[in-house]
């Protein structure tokens, strides 16, 4: 992805990860971190964009278990279901706006 300039990651990988990555690919590594004062639950910045995606992509029955045998064929599945996400969100059926869940028959 050449347009890729900034990538949001977990505490986990910080360390060598950061430098090789600003390093060879030229993207900016920003690790959201936990504030070590806070108890409970609290939300992270960035962090809930990625939960809230794969919670997205684990509808998709395909994705809910790894039954592909390349990598490739994985990437495929997921770039079909997030287009098929963002294609019903862009243009619903009628009479149903894009932020109601679709009713169960």
């Amino acid at each position: 992805m050449p347009s890729l300039v900034q990538v949001w990651t977990d505490g986990g990988y910080a360390g060598k990860l950061l430098a090789w990555v600003n390093q060879r690919l030229r993207i900016v590594l920003e690790i959201v971190k936990r504030c070590n004062d806070v108890k409970g639950f609290k939300i992270l910045p960035r962090r809930w964009v990625v939960e809230r995606t794969n919670g997205w992509l684990l509808l998709a029955r395909r994705l809910a278990r790894d039954y592909e045998r390349l990598p490739e064929h994985s990437e495929a599945m997921i770039k079909w279901t997030m287009i098929g996400i963002m294609t019903r969100r862009l243009a619903p059926t009628p009479g149903r706006r894009p932020w109601q869940p679709t009713p169960t028959p």
